[in-house]
């Protein structure tokens, strides 16, 4: 029943005490992390209004990437190919489900104006220019006695599927590249980093990054009562086909329920635990020392992310 915490998604995973002394380990942790803050940005905003192509490339830098991080493979062996089967699930549904279209537009003038003069003799037929709409067009497609009519997937459905399970893939796998090579105190310091013209404006920006601190610290303890909760409803063997849809809805609520009261209790519990030790909030700059000089891996990852940008604006609508 530990398989939430087999699938570190979102949690910083530190390297070993021998791979710590001898410097070894994944380059992706040495990097700096405001640029592994761009490059997330980077795969999040660069497949806006690009083309299947950019978004299909996208997909395969970051299973790249994931190859030669030199993170352990026991990190992606569940998580994975789950969020894999995920995300071609979601473009497989999304291509298949009709994509809608507009109305047809009234007609302003009337059709008998439009007469079409027959060509010469022995000419061929006029034929239908441009590319086909249909890319796929099977049926009827028969469910038992009822008939669902023709499976037909247009060129803007199967954009549609592409687009929900590249996006997906990215959005997910992306993020949790980075949460799980950068440590809560680094990033908070890469975002206050970004933020700092805001102090100029009154923003308290060491406070909104000592609550984003915060805020990632808590995420171990809802994936632990989402686990307690999901044992608990499997202790007590529970039928979900016996309580039919309005049962089963209601339980999931009411599991929903109780994992957000639960979640705001240990909250709680935590600030006063931490106003009882006298606790008080630290700068970023306190909580991370930012790096003397810039590695190696960290000035060939600003290079490629010139590159990626570079080639977005080029090719990206390919």
């Amino acid at each position: 029943m530990d398989w939430l915490r087999q699938m570190p998604i979102g949690q910083y995973v530190a390297d070993d005490d021998s791979q710590a002394e001898s410097g070894a380990g994944s380059w992706l942790k040495r990097m700096d992390p405001r640029l592994k803050l761009g490059w997330t940005v980077a795969f999040l905003v660069t497949p806006i209004l690009a083309g299947p192509i950019w978004r299909l490339a996208l997909v395969a830098l970051l299973l790249l990437i994931t190859a030669v991080c030199g993170l352990p493979w026991r990190l992606w062996r569940r998580s994975l190919p789950l969020l894999l089967a995920l995300a071609l699930f979601v473009g497989v549904l999304s291509a298949l489900l009709p994509a809608g279209s507009a109305p047809a537009a009234p007609l302003q003038r009337p059709p008998d104006e439009v007469r079409l003069e027959p060509g010469p003799p022995g000419s061929p037929a006029p034929s239908r220019s441009g590319q086909s709409w249909e890319l796929v067009h099977w049926g009827p497609v028969q469910l038992g006695p009822l008939p669902l009519g023709p499976l037909v997937i247009s060129r803007r459905s199967a954009e549609l599927g592409l687009n929900g399970a590249t996006l997906l893939f990215t959005l997910i796998h992306s993020a949790n590249l980075l949460l799980l090579s950068t440590s809560p105190e680094a990033l908070v310091w890469a975002i206050g980093w970004f933020l700092k013209p805001l102090a100029a404006l009154g923003w308290p920006v060491d406070r909104l990054g000592f609550t984003l601190l915060l805020s990632l610290r808590f995420l171990p303890l809802v994936q632990e009562e989402l686990q307690n909760l999901l044992r608990s409803i499997s202790t007590r063997a529970v039928n979900l086909k016996q309580l039919g849809w309005k049962g089963s809805l209601a339980l999931v609520l009411a599991v929903g329920e109780r994992l957000l009261a639960n979640v705001l209790l240990r909250a709680e519990q935590g600030a006063e635990a931490l106003l009882a030790r006298g606790g008080h909030w630290l700068a970023p700059d306190r909580l991370h020392q930012p790096p003397a000089s810039l590695g190696s891996a960290t000035v060939l990852g600003g290079i490629a992310l010139v590159a990626l940008l570079l080639l977005r604006w080029q090719v990206g609508a390919l």
